[in-house]
């Protein structure tokens, strides 16, 4: 075995598009184990940890690309080179095509050749700040998907748009869909009257796939950033975007999705709801409900919840509570199905997420039920594991959060990670259930349930040999319209015997029916 440093000077990839080179490159021949990141002192640390990193790679700088490859003996090191150059090369976008069409190379260009009113900026963190500026200044809102742009420099950048009447989404802004376009990672969705703003990327993604699958529509999902609610930046984005939205002719209801803001930033939202002319839903996930509601305003303890309140004002129906799709009756003979095969010593979910707002979601929700949730984001701080990488009694693990996703791609694209964990809950004799969550859409990984249920065949044939059973149960974010087709994407979990359920929260909701009928 030996170790080899590749370092691309200035060569910058963002996330996406990183995720898809490592994908790439670990599926080359004699190659034990890839990463490919950027050269930050961070990534430098984490290569060094992992006994990748060589003389050549410490020298990388921040906005170098450096690929760290773990070889066999035998490997042909000429061939994988050039593997590596032909695909980075056809990630490149050319500067023209055979239609004499021109690739702009930078806004003043691009604003030139067409009528735009909107970027999207994918650059270093270092960067992205002077472009996003740049773009303000030319009168354009801009959505940032870069991250590590500094809290002074998100600061600024949203003062000045504040300033111009302008939307600057992000820094850090994984998904929006504006005017019925994708931006990001992002579901196919119908179009309605339904508006969004939201801080969490996996929320949005949730709640407009369930409205989408319910036959309901969306006017616009603005992306705020996960920073945006905290006491330093204030809300500028989603206070910005709730105006927008109010002004928006398309947008009829307006819906509010985020983890819990600052007090102050909170009051300021509530405060500026009190004069919002359309019909609103609050959804702070883990936040204090009373205090929207001592307000009389509309609030949703759930993601499911939200996108149900949302629909029923379209319908101009009075918003009726289920917990699940099918009658509970038949969900109760599902159930028992389940945990009538558990052995005695089996107790105990194991939650394996890719999207933190849905890992709380269904922390809320069985916390709802009386069972206490072991995680690395729990609502109860006392909950908090000590480590991530194992698992105690009832456990649910965000696997999206940046302890799990540095220097490798994120689970929604590389389920390398979580098909281990699957494999590894599944020796633990008090495991009953293992639920997770399946995320489709643009930039998702092109077929996860494929990737899932190779790991749940596995898990469940482990227990099969020691005399036990596993339950596996999922849920799927996403659409029929998606890439994937969430349809599809269901009939392959069946088959590898999963358990499947319409929603994050009513999977959620039945794994702890599960367990506790075992109990």
């Amino acid at each position: 075995m030996s170790v080899k440093n590749i370092v691309k000077k200035n060569r910058y990839l963002d996330s996406v598009l990183l995720m898809l080179v490592s994908n790439q490159i670990k599926e080359m021949n004699g190659i034990i184990k890839a990463s490919v990141m950027m050269g930050t002192d961070n990534n430098r640390e984490l290569l060094s940890s992992d006994s990748l990193l060589t003389g050549e790679g410490k020298e990388a700088g921040p906005n170098d690309l450096l690929i760290a490859l773990s070889l066999e003996d035998n490997a042909d090191m000429d061939k994988i080179l050039e593997e590596i150059e032909n695909f980075l090369s056809s990630k490149k976008k050319p500067s023209s095509d055979d239609t004499g069409s021109v690739t702009p190379k930078s806004i003043e260009a691009a604003l030139n050749l067409m009528d735009a009113n909107m970027v999207v900026i994918s650059l270093p963190g270092d960067y992205a700040r002077w472009e996003a500026e740049k773009a303000l200044m030319n009168g354009l809102h801009v959505m940032l998907f870069s991250d590590n742009v500094s809290v002074e420099d998100e600061i600024e950048l949203k003062t000045l748009a504040r300033e111009k009447g302008l939307l600057l989404m992000g820094p850090d802004c994984g998904t929006s869909i504006i005017n019925n376009v994708a931006l990001g990672f992002a579901n196919i969705l119908n179009s309605g009257n339904i508006g969004i703003v939201g801080a969490s990327g996996t929320g949005i993604q949730e709640v407009t796939s369930l409205i989408t699958n319910a036959g309901f529509g969306i006017s616009q999902a603005i992306g705020t950033g996960g920073r945006d609610l905290s006491a330093r930046v204030g809300g500028l984005t989603m206070i910005g975007a709730l105006e927008a939205l109010i002004e928006d002719k398309d947008t009829e209801i307006i819906l509010l999705i985020s983890k819990p803001p600052s007090s102050e930033v909170e009051d300021k939202i509530l405060d500026l709801l009190k004069n919002c002319p359309k019909p609103f839903i609050i959804n702070f996930l883990g936040g204090n409900v009373e205090k929207s509601k001592n307000r009389g305003y509309k609030v949703a303890k759930t993601l499911e919840e939200a996108a149900h309140m949302a629909m029923a004002l379209v319908k101009k129906e009075e918003y009726k509570k289920i917990d699940f799709n099918d009658p509970v009756e038949e969900i109760k003979i599902l159930a028992e199905k389940e945990y009538s095969k558990f052995s005695a010593d089996q107790k105990y979910i194991r939650g394996l997420y890719s999207g933190g707002s849905v890992c709380e979601e269904a922390n809320i929700v069985l916390d709802d039920m009386g069972i206490r949730i072991n995680s690395n984001a729990p609502i109860r701080e006392e909950l908090k594991l000590k480590n991530s990488k194992k698992s105690v009694a009832h456990t649910f693990v965000d696997m999206g959060d940046d302890e799990f996703t540095r220097g490798v791609p994120h689970p929604m694209i590389d389920f390398t990670l979580r098909k281990e964990r699957i494999v590894e809950e599944a020796k633990d004799r008090e495991c009953a259930v293992i639920l997770m969550d399946v995320v489709l859409g643009l930039g998702a990984h092109e077929n996860p349930a494929r990737e899932i249920a190779s790991a749940v065949v596995k898990a469940k044939k482990i227990a099969g040999e020691e005399g036990r059973y596993i339950s596996c149960v999922a849920s799927i974010t996403g659409t029929s319209r998606d890439p994937q087709n969430r349809e599809n994407q269901k009939k392959i979990l069946e088959d590898a015997g999963v358990v499947v359920l319409p929603s994050n929260a009513q999977a959620a909701r039945f794994s702890a029916m599960v367990v506790k009928r075992n109990a």
